[in-house]
């Protein structure tokens, strides 16, 4: 018996149901405890179950954001879409502007390609995105400076045009009574930006003085001349400091194709159980062979890492001038390969060798050699392979 359960014999009636309910409400107490316990540990495994779920939730939007960067980069308008569809952007042109605003993991040639679009949706995210910039007590250049670091200028003429025009407004809107007109500040800003061109380009001899920049803009100022000091400042100021470009992240795959090893047309056999050639634009470039469908295409139908492949020549009674690409010591292999269905799907390769016919024996030659020399070699692959033939030869022998 407890010690507290002990009764002493003298006690009165009166005293022992004392005692009992003394002993009662303690047991409830106890019971009240305990189940106040069990609450406490099932809210707390509640609310760490709802904290596991959404890290999930955040864990799977990062990664349906950063397919979203990714396919931006590869084409600008599916990236916006995918982003819109999947409710990681609204569809507004402020939205929009903000992310591209941002620009995080996005690349400025596609930013600029987006907002120089002619699309009236396309421009409301221009002048959104312009809005965004502050340029109030900015000279010009410095303005310019910042406004050509949030992307990167496109190369068509009235993708430029419409993006100047906006810069110029929002310029003239944070600046009033600087510039008579927003025309005005519209030429100046390509004066200065073909100034920077002829200054710092190295092909460029003939360099300009203050005195011939300060000459070319005579009479922009809606016929009348702008302040030659202001001219002069602006004149230093590039001279000192050329515009900074932004470099792109190396995200994209056009990007990467800017400056191929080599490029061309070639006929490919497919893998598949009936073997068909098929015309394909290939672009050889940092130790991947990529293929097209057309020329113009952003997105290559296949990719090939040249990793640990060799390449020989082979006779085939189809097709002259051909060669294939192989993994050698393991022709049963599967070759590690992607491939873009018609679907859209990206599919694993399914090839052991990629047989390849160029157009005439030179190409054939010339596509060999720049192949060879990309084709990049594991050490530790080779480490194995050397192992893996000193074992066949221990057990030969």
């Amino acid at each position: 018996m407890e010690e507290d359960d002990f009764v002493p014999g003298d006690l009165s009636l009166q005293e022992r149901q004392e005692l009992e309910n003394i002993r009662r409400r303690k047991q409830e107490l106890l019971a009240d405890i305990q189940r106040l316990k069990d609450e406490i540990a099932e809210v707390t495994n509640e609310i760490e179950s709802l904290g596991s779920t959404e890290e999930r939730k955040n864990m799977q939007r990062n990664k349906q954001v950063a397919m979203g960067r990714k396919k931006f980069n590869m084409d600008p308008k599916k990236g916006i879409q995918f982003l819109i569809e999947n409710d990681l952007l609204k569809n507004t042109c402020e939205d929009i502007a903000q992310f591209l605003y941002k620009g995080e993991g996005l690349n400025k040639t596609a930013i600029g390609d987006y907002l120089g679009e002619r699309d009236e949706f396309n421009i409301q995210v221009l002048h959104a995105f312009v809005e965004l910039h502050e340029f109030t007590d900015l000279n010009l250049v410095q303005a310019l400076r910042q406004f050509l670091w949030s992307f990167r200028l496109p190369g068509e003429a009235q993708k430029i045009d419409r993006m100047m025009e906006a810069f110029a407004q929002r310029y003239c809107q944070c600046n009033n009574g600087v510039f008579q007109s927003t025309d005005t500040c519209y030429v100046l800003s390509f004066a200065i930006i073909m100034l920077n061109t002829s200054l710092h380009n190295p092909n460029v001899k003939d360099k300009p003085t203050v005195e011939r920049f300060i000459g070319m803009n005579r009479g922009i100022n809606d016929g009348g001349d702008l302040p030659e000091e202001l001219l002069r400042n602006l004149y230093e100021s590039i001279k000192n400091e050329p515009f900074k470009i932004p470099e792109d992240d190396g995200n994209d795959l056009t990007h990467t194709f800017f400056n191929p090893d080599r490029e061309g047309w070639l006929l490919k056999l497919g893998g598949g159980r009936v073997k068909t050639w098929k015309r394909r634009w290939f672009i050889l470039t940092d130790n991947c062979l990529y293929y097209f469908e057309y020329t113009t295409d952003k997105e290559p139908r296949g990719i090939i890492p040249l990793e640990n492949l060799s390449i020989r020549e082979v006779e085939d009674s189809k097709k002259p001038n051909c060669f294939e690409l192989y993994i050698p010591d393991n022709k049963d292999q599967v070759i590690k390969a992607c491939k873009t269905e018609a679907d859209g799907r990206v599919v694993e390769g399914n090839h052991t060798v990629y047989r390849i016919s160029a157009p005439t024996p030179e190409e054939k030659e010339e596509w060999i050699k720049c192949i060879k020399a990309a084709i990049s070699r594991d050490p530790f692959y080779e480490m194995l392979a050397t192992r893996k033939k000193k074992v066949s030869s221990t057990k030969r022998h």
